[in-house]
């Protein structure tokens, strides 16, 4: 027994010292030979669970506390199974652990913050890290601040919660980035952008000290920083650079999955229709191993729609209605899986199913019925269907009285000659303003448009209420009383004349305005043309005896030689020769032996002795037109190919064309 309990007291001693230096495999091991002496012992149990947990081993861990469950209690090893729980990724499993004991103690509340978060049930998550800060005083108050700052973020990233000011000192990089994240949630792009290089310059500053760590460590460290100044400059507009560093980030090839597969949606999400073979090789890292357990549900949603979207861009038409159908299903109130397949549907020039699939979510699911009703009118406006695309937007009640829809419903009403809908669109839409604002910008503007929308079509006895209280808002209105005395001289004359006398007096209206000094100013960049004056009009002295210098004498005609002043002229002198009355043609005759002709040297009569034409016994010896001889003493035509245009590089500059060179006479090469 003596020797046992020596051996016993030895391993006892070899786990502690093995426990202190971190050398958890060793200390295991002498765990193990304890148990085997002594197999129930409790220590013994609860420091092999630890050292599984240190290694990592959580799935053996749990199964040596099944074993010994009766052994070592529930309270005992509370904290241990939850936590194993929680890194094998079974949150429900852990919350119903860690709920299961009646008092917490600092490490479970850590653990159960932790559990929280991951479940995005962020105000219980807040309320308990704000208790641990309050109640707790030790060296893990920094890494308290930090989660609660990053629950603070995720508030107001994915329930856009205005978060309360809980006076987090910035100290350190992590705190710096989690305000950025905060202020992106709140769309102040600007501040975020400074709060994310405050948190470079800290985080440069802080792994700096460390002798071990490498320059591509801290690169591979401010990857999340850079990822996420990026997201930034994408939302400004500022594509290209947010691709450029974006990539950068992808380079690194970082170890965390979670910021790879952000990084490359965000990249797919960039490329959109343009570039899909980058896109599809960016898909790849979407779906890496454990990338489910790292994210947001709405950023695996968004990661999801865009796979969608891709096999929509790259024609796997079956892929697109199998994942949109999936998203669907998971979310059945949500309208973007349904507006995916219409664009599916679309695109295979379907828009009758389009319409159909529209109307059918629109009648499940009446709270998202706005923009889909939106998507329906427009399909109809592309096949001409204007009327009923009319119809649609009348239907929207959200929209009905707004003034673009009023707009929009107006100009389509007007396109089809449909006057009477378009005025009772206006009818409608005052009505509701009138209710609800009266008085207001948007009444009154509405009521003018409707004014002067009745009188462009000549409905003038119609708009004369419209003007009316018009004139009633602004009685110095001139142009809107115009136009009410030009509508009552239609219908009440008398009205009409008593309307008159508020217009102002002609002395009122006139302006001491010097026409020429206007027209001599600099902002006067017209000038008009003067017509030409009749000769009989008077003219200054000096500018008709300008005229008369300039005006040269006109020379008399020549008469030709022989004209006989007293002979009669020829009434059809004016007809070409071959239409006058006298003419008789050409007399025919010998022919001229023409001068000049053949050979160089040759008399003509030569000429017609060598002419073989006349021989009716030789053969002909010129080729024909047509034939191959004839062909090949022409000059070869250039068959040019026309040239090839290079694919584009994958982030680069527009690609560039080879040009074409003639090809050489003689030649039986290419180009």
């Amino acid at each position: 027994m003596a020797s046992g309990g020596g051996s016993l007291a030895s391993l006892w001693t070899e786990v502690n010292r093995c426990g202190q230096n971190g050398d958890f495999t060793r200390a295991l091991k002498a765990v193990n030979r304890i148990l085997h002496e002594v197999k129930d012992e409790v220590t013994a149990v609860h420091c092999k669970i630890v050292c599984l947990v240190q290694n990592g081993s959580f799935k053996e861990a749990l199964n040596v506390m099944n074993v010994y469950s009766k052994v070592l209690g529930s309270d005992l090893i509370v904290f241990e199974k939850a936590y194993c729980e929680y890194r094998l990724n079974r949150v429900e499993s852990a919350l119903k652990t860690i709920e299961s004991v009646s008092e917490q103690t600092d490490k479970l509340k850590e653990l159960y913050g932790q559990v929280l978060y991951r479940m995005e049930r962020y105000d219980e998550c807040k309320a308990v890290y704000t208790d641990l800060i309050r109640n707790s005083q030790d060296e893990y108050e920094e890494e308290r601040k930090t989660n609660l700052s990053a629950v603070v973020a995720a508030m107001s990233t994915w329930e856009k919660a205005s978060p309360d000011d809980l006076g987090l000192s910035e100290t350190t990089y992590e705190l710096s980035y989690n305000a950025a994240c905060t202020l992106i949630g709140q769309g102040k792009l600007t501040e975020a952008l400074s709060k994310l290089q405050e948190a470079e310059e800290l985080c440069r500053v802080s792994l700096s000290d460390d002798s071990d760590m490498t320059e591509e460590d801290i690169e591979s460290e401010l990857a999340v920083i850079h990822s996420q100044v990026a997201f930034v400059m994408q939302l400004q507009g500022r594509t290209e650079e947010a691709l450029q560093l974006y990539n950068q980030v992808i380079k690194l090839k970082p170890s965390d999955v979670g910021l790879l597969a952000v990084t490359a949606n965000n990249i797919i999400t960039i490329n959109k229709d343009q570039n899909v073979f980058d896109s599809k090789k960016k898909v790849k890292l979407t779906n890496a191993e454990g990338v489910e357990f790292k994210l947001a549900k709405k950023q695996l949603q968004a990661i999801e729609f865009n796979k969608a979207l891709l096999a929509m861009y790259t024609n796997q038409a079956d892929q697109c209605v199998k994942l949109s159908s999936g998203l669907q299903a998971q979310n059945p109130g949500h309208p973007r899986p349904v507006l995916i397949q219409v664009a599916q549907l679309c695109r295979e020039k379907q828009h009758g199913k389009a319409i159909e699939l529209l109307q059918r979510f629109s009648d499940k699911h009446p709270e998202s019925a706005s923009g889909i009703k939106l998507t329906m009118a427009q399909l109809y406006l592309t096949q001409g269907h204007v009327t009923k695309a009319c119809d649609i937007l009348r239907s929207i009640e959200d929209f009905k009285h707004k003034q673009g829809m009023v707009s929009a419903l107006v100009t389509m009403y007007s396109h089809e000659e449909d006057i009477d809908s378009a005025i009772e669109i206006f009818r409608q839409a005052i009505q509701h303003y009138q209710s609800e604002q009266p008085g207001s910008p948007a009444h009154l503007s509405l009521v003018r448009e409707a004014a002067d929308f009745k009188l462009k079509y000549g409905r003038k006895k119609e708009a004369i209420s419209d003007l009316e209280q018009l004139w009633k808002q602004n009685t110095n209105d001139i142009h809107t009383l115009a136009q009410l005395i030009s509508a009552y001289s239609l219908v009440d004359q008398d009205k009409a004349k008593s309307l008159s006398k508020h217009l102002p007096s002609p002395e009122s209206m006139s302006f001491n305005v010097d026409v020429d000094e206007l027209e001599n100013s600099h902002g006067a960049n017209y000038i008009r043309k003067k017509a030409a004056k009749a000769p009989g009009e008077n003219l200054p002295k000096d500018l008709a005896q300008g005229d008369d210098k300039k005006k040269k004498k006109k020379k008399k005609g020549k008469l030709p030689k022989n004209f006989d002043p007293t002979s009669t002229p020829d009434p059809e002198r004016w007809l070409p020769m071959r239409e006058r009355t006298y003419y008789r043609g050409r007399k025919k005759g010998k022919k001229k032996e023409q001068v000049g002709k053949g050979t160089q040297g040759a008399t003509s009569g030569a000429a017609s002795d060598l002419d073989a034409s006349k021989t009716a016994s030789s053969p002909p010896t010129s080729p024909r037109p047509g034939s191959s001889l004839a062909s090949a003493s022409a000059p070869a035509a250039s068959n040019m190919v026309p040239p090839r245009q290079q694919k584009p590089a994958t982030a680069g500059p527009g690609a560039r064309k080879k040009v074409p060179q003639k090809k050489k006479k003689g030649g039986k090469g290419g180009w």
